[in-house]
This record gives C-alpha cells, sequence and structure tokens, in this order.
C-alpha cells in the first residue's frame, strides 16, 4: 500500500481486511467497535489469520517434500503470497488503531 491510498486522517477511519474488485483498500468510519461491520471485519481477519496459519503449514510440508512438482511448489507459493497480503493489511489496520488509541484524549 503506498503513502497515497492512506486516508487524511488515519486513526478515524479503519483498514477493512477486504479490498474492491479492483484491488484498492476499503475502510470504515465508525465509532463503534461493536457496529455490525466492525464485528464483521473482525470474524474477516480472525478467518484470515486462521486461513494463513493452514497455507503456512502446507507451504512448509510442500517444502519439506524433495519430490514436490512445480505444480505443488506455485500453488504454495501463490496460496502464501495472497495469505500474506491478508496478514499485512491485518497488521496495517489494528497498528492504525493501536497509535489511535495511543493518541486519542484519556478521559477519566
Amino acid at each position: 500500500m503506498s503513502a497515497a491510498d492512506v486516508p487524511k486522517a488515519p486513526g478515524t477511519l479503519r483498514l477493512l481486511p477486504w479490498t474492491t474488485p479492483e484491488g484498492k483498500p476499503c475502510y470504515l468510519s465508525t465509532d463503534s467497535e461493536h457496529s455490525r461491520l466492525s464485528l464483521l471485519a473482525d470474524d474477516v481477519e480472525e478467518a484470515q489469520l486462521g486461513s494463513g496459519e493452514q497455507v503456512l503449514a502446507g507451504a512448509r510440508a510442500v517444502l519439506a517434500d524433495a519430490k514436490a512438482g512445480e505444480r505443488a511448489v506455485r500453488f504454495a507459493l501463490t496460496r502464501a503470497v495472497e495469505s500474506l497480503g491478508d496478514v499485512l493489511r491485518i497488521a496495517a489496520s489494528r497498528g492504525r488503531r493501536i497509535r489511535s488509541e495511543d493518541t486519542a484524549p484519556h478521559h477519566g
């Protein structure tokens, strides 16, 4: 993601764990971490992380198999690249939210 893709006021928008059909980032503007769309995004993130764990295990198995052919290696690498993209998007989203919480005025 380039700096041009980041909204002007990071922390006010949540980077969602999916993209547009064109591959552009999607953002959510809400004051509630418990809104329906926020909760859906949380569920999608958890599913993506779980899928990433499975992809990692599968890729390790393919790499450990000296007889794995090019198709198996290409498939494992393709899935690993997809999962890495998901994980990086989740990390960016969560990192922005953490920084936003750190700079938010504290009441209490």
